[in-house]
């Protein structure tokens, strides 16, 4: 059941949305950069820019959860937890951008760029679920999803090193790439982990 518009709980449901929609933006962008890069180089400083948009809009949210009641559907433990993870993903996604260009990378590996378009799958699920939160729809399938993707990150993730080590490539190389997709399989790993806080959330709502 929706809450009502108004109370302060809606306001922190209502950043969560936000948040999420943030989120979306950021993978998008960092899956465009990855793709296009150097081309596209110029999108890192889009990142950088929701980087910011995302540690105002987790301020935001501590300061309303300063105010909730012990009671309500969002406790501000359940609440200071699901935005610090949200924070997460856009902090190791911006992260992984920045390493692009201080490694001065020339051109993207194909694993990259696949386990970038995870990291958008996601997102898209982290924001469905969001919204499901605030509007009381059923929030399991993009749960279930987002445990899904997460599972196909660290399957590529595992694939991109083992294409690293065994292709012969240059240990300066290896050492750069091995770091990009540390950053990026933290951004995937993230999404779980705001899948975790979502779930534990609705299991203290049904035993409320």
């Amino acid at each position: 059941m929706p809450l009502r518009i108004g109370t302060s709980e809606d306001v922190v449901l209502a950043l969560l949305e936000e948040s999420g929609r943030n989120i979306e933006r950021t993978a998008l962008v960092l899956r465009d950069l990855i793709a296009g890069y150097p081309a596209r180089a110029e999108l890192a400083r889009e990142l950088v820019v929701l980087e910011h948009e995302g540690d105002r809009i987790t301020h935001d949210l501590i300061v309303q959860l300063g105010s909730q009641k012990k009671l309500a559907v969002v406790t501000p433990e359940d609440g200071y937890a699901l935005a610090t993870a949200l924070d997460d993903i856009v902090d190791y996604a911006e992260q992984t951008g920045d390493m692009l260009g201080i490694y001065g990378v020339e051109a993207p590996m194909e694993q990259a760029v696949q386990m970038s378009e995870v990291l958008v799958g996601s997102s898209e699920q982290v924001a469905i679920a969001l919204r499901s939160l605030r509007s009381g729809t059923d929030i399991t399938p993009a749960l279930v999803e987002i445990h899904k993707l997460e599972n196909e990150g660290d399957k590529l993730h595992r694939e991109a090193l083992a294409a690293l080590f065994s292709g012969g490539i240059d240990p300066m190389v290896v050492i750069r790439w091995k770091d990009i997709f540390s950053w990026l399989e933290a951004s995937i790993d993230s999404c779980e982990q705001v899948a975790h806080r979502l779930e534990g959330i609705i299991l203290r709502r049904g035993r409320g």
